[in-house]
């Protein structure tokens, strides 16, 4: 395909209730955009990083930056027959995952366009529906968090996700598997804790977690290596999974029993395969993650998850569960598998930006033609 226009969209996204984790607190999403034109067929890719560079080195209105003078202006004007081509012309910028995750990404919804072909089915899926967990960040207080928990409970989510940070920890995880005994859970650390925190992670074995999702740096595989040889609970890379080689040298290290691909985080969808491919072949099962995307960029996660080895519940959610109104049409939302567990469903065409909503929600824009 020839790409022959790009435009791009800088937007911020009002949450309900504010996300709230080890890096900080975000009261709206900011998320870039873009859309590939190529002859009479366009597509769109999204991008979630945030607005401060505190979940990774990126943030939203630098990759917005890269794109218009950098990125965008390299696949201007060429043909790209694959993800793997367009990744290599993108190869002589360095790092940069989330920039480069939205053109890839926007690739890929092209050429399903192009090719009338679902898109788990181009990236090899042959499922049409997995499981999803929920997750809680942060809360006002600890009454409000068992009191969402015990919703989930009863809505038959599989497995339930927390947030933990220093002063939102031991207590409160205590708190929760009083209440919730049998109840599958995993802590998220968001890189909040060093080595030398190994005490508080040898007392969560207590708990019999599902995993301790990124306890150390976002840029570490070798003192996660250590955390996992001492302590029973998995550990689950997040933020250091950023790319194919960090993830098969943690692979070889012992770094962790799991692995979360967040399609953003490691430069799109073609880079989300690879590192699946890598994880099964090593025995290392598989989850997905999400940035709190619109639907346009949650769809892609979707499409991901149903991948033969993304065998824990995703972290993908319906639009209402942090939005009033998406960005999006149509909106993503859950359906049920026949045991009543939450589920995502692949979608037989892939959600675009409504443009009333992204006017109301546009910090900056540009097109390159």
């Amino acid at each position: 395909m020839r790409i022959d226009r790009i435009e791009l969209y800088h937007v911020a996204m009002p949450l309900i209730y504010p996300w709230r984790t080890a890096y900080g607190e975000d009261a709206e999403i900011n998320s870039v955009l873009c859309r590939l034109v190529s002859g009479s067929v366009d597509a769109w890719g999204e991008s979630t990083p945030f607005a401060a560079p505190c979940y990774s080195p990126e943030w939203s209105a630098g990759i917005f930056a890269l794109a218009l003078d950098w990125l965008g202006p390299a696949l201007l004007g060429q043909n790209l027959e694959s993800g793997a081509e367009l990744q290599q012309r993108l190869s002589i910028y360095k790092g940069n995952p989330f920039a480069k995750a939205m053109f890839d990404n926007a690739w890929w919804s092209l050429q399903s366009k192009l090719t009338n072909t679902a898109l788990h089915e181009l990236l090899g899926a042959t499922r049409g529906e997995v499981p999803v967990g929920a997750d809680f960040g942060v809360m006002d207080s600890v009454d409000d968090l068992r009191a969402g928990i015990g919703e989930a409970v009863e809505a038959n989510f599989p497995r339930v996700k927390l947030k933990f940070r220093p002063g939102w920890d031991l207590d409160v995880l205590r708190a929760v598997r009083r209440e919730f005994p049998t109840q599958t859970f995993h802590i998220d650390c968001n890189s909040g804790y060093r080595l030398r925190d190994l005490p508080l992670f040898q007392q969560v074995d207590e708990f019999e977690l599902a995993m301790i999702e990124q306890p150390l740096q976002h840029d570490d595989v070798i003192d996660h290596a250590e955390l996992q040889r001492q302590i029973q609970t998995p550990v689950c890379l997040d933020e250091s999974a950023t790319n194919l080689r960090t993830v098969e040298q943690a692979l070889a290290l012992g770094s962790c029993r799991y692995v979360n691909i967040k399609p953003g985080r490691v430069g799109g969808l073609t880079n989300a395969v690879a590192i699946h491919n890598a994880c099964r072949d090593a025995g290392i099962p598989c989850w997905v993650g999400g940035m709190l995307e619109s639907a346009t960029g949650a769809a892609h996660c979707v499409a991901l998850a149903m991948l033969e080895n993304f065998t824990y519940p995703a972290d993908i959610f319906p639009s209402r569960r942090f939005y009033r109104e998406d960005l999006s049409d149509p909106p993503l939302e859950l359906s049920l598998l026949a045991d009543g567990t939450p589920a995502v469903t692949a979608f037989s065409s892939l959600p675009e930006p409504d443009a009333n909503h992204l006017q109301q929600n546009l910090l900056e824009s540009a097109v390159l033609k």
